[in-house]
């Protein structure tokens, strides 16, 4: 995700200005792959905070605001917390921008609740916060919302699964994100819905932090605890083949219906190959750039952005079920990230 940029002797202090602003970034602890980029002086400043730097979905969501912080003159810092759930190190980052000047920050809570008195206190200096992807608790602490409908995500699984399933009793071990994440409990839920099931149908829950090793060790923890178990639902595609690991160790792989969320590009293609039956897509890029935009507009015309806006949700699969709207593998390779 490097960038060359020429630039001209009149910009060397702004860029000299924007790189201590960046290097204060890292130093204080906000986590890896802290920096800056845009068009120097007088530009908006406009900051990401994503729950972690690795994770493919947050480098799309990097790429997708640095991309439109170029095509709309805004100059960009960004900051991840060290791991999913480094609330400390995202109030850190928030506090460093406000204190940069920014005039909107763009972000990803880990914590959905303990974020918040750190955006209080951001949007009382001024500065408007919107969420990607995670919604805080209460959503009214931001300003405005660009995510997936992660409830719905989880619908359009659950209603595949159930389709799939053909009438057979449904054994459904869950591979859950962890406790108090609003997006893994809306996934849950969703999928839950959509499948016609409550908690009391869960044979065996998990959490896996959405980790693809965690996955596994759930995965192995479940099938000890029920060796039955027909339907694995994932809260996202590294837990996913975690969970396919798992079973293929126990040469289960082919009877299990593992269904998952997220529509990153390994996660499609496991879908092509047959490791998960289907995927419910998102779109983290779309969410980065319409943020950014919200934020320059309200820098030019103080006109905020408000409520929750819906990026996209498509279910991914190569085995359509009647009644379940889907598209193919290849419109998600297309349109998938990571």
């Amino acid at each position: 995700m490097s960038r060359t940029t020429r630039l001209s002797s009149s910009l060397l202090r702004a860029a000299a200005v924007t790189g201590v602003a960046a290097l204060t970034l890292t130093a204080c602890g906000s986590g890896s792959g802290s920096g800056s980029s845009g068009s120097g002086s007088g530009s908006v400043k406009v900051g990401l905070i994503t729950k972690t730097d690795t994770n493919p979905f947050f480098v799309k969501m990097k790429e997708g605001a640095e991309k439109a912080a170029k095509e709309n003159g805004a100059e960009l810092s960004t900051a991840a917390g060290k791991f999913d759930g480094d609330n400390a190190g995202q109030v850190t980052a928030i506090e460093n921008m406000v204190a940069a000047g920014v005039k909107g920050i763009l972000i990803t809570p880990s914590d959905s609740k303990a974020i918040v008195p750190a955006i209080q206190k951001a949007r009382a200096k001024g500065v408007l916060v919107i969420a990607l992807d995670t919604p805080t608790e209460p959503e009214s602490a931001v300003d405005a919302l660009f995510a997936t409908d992660n409830l719905k995500a989880g619908q359009l699984i659950g209603e595949y699964a159930k389709a799939a399933m053909k009438g057979k009793t449904a054994k459904i071990a869950a591979l859950d994100l962890a406790p108090g994440v609003s997006v893994g409990v809306q996934r849950h839920n969703g999928f839950l819905k959509g499948f016609g099931a409550t908690d009391k149908d869960v044979v065996c829950a998990q959490d896996t932090g959405g980790d693809q090793a965690k996955g596994q060790t759930a995965m192995e923890n479940c099938l000890q605890k029920s060796p039955d178990i027909n339907v694995v639902y994932t809260i996202n595609e590294p837990a996913a083949l975690g969970a396919f690991t798992a079973l293929k160790a126990k040469g289960r792989e082919k009877d299990v219906l593992i269904v998952s969320v997220d529509g990153g590009c390994t996660g499609t293609q496991a879908v092509k190959d047959g490791k998960i039956a289907a995927t419910s897509q998102q779109y983290p890029l779309k969410m980065a750039a319409e943020g950014v935009k919200a934020v320059v507009t309200y820098a030019k015309d103080g006109k905020k952005a408000s409520g929750y806006t819906d990026t996209g949700v498509t279910l991914i699969t190569d085995k359509a079920q009647a009644g379940v709207t889907s598209k193919d593998t290849g419109y998600g390779l297309e349109n998938c990230w990571g």
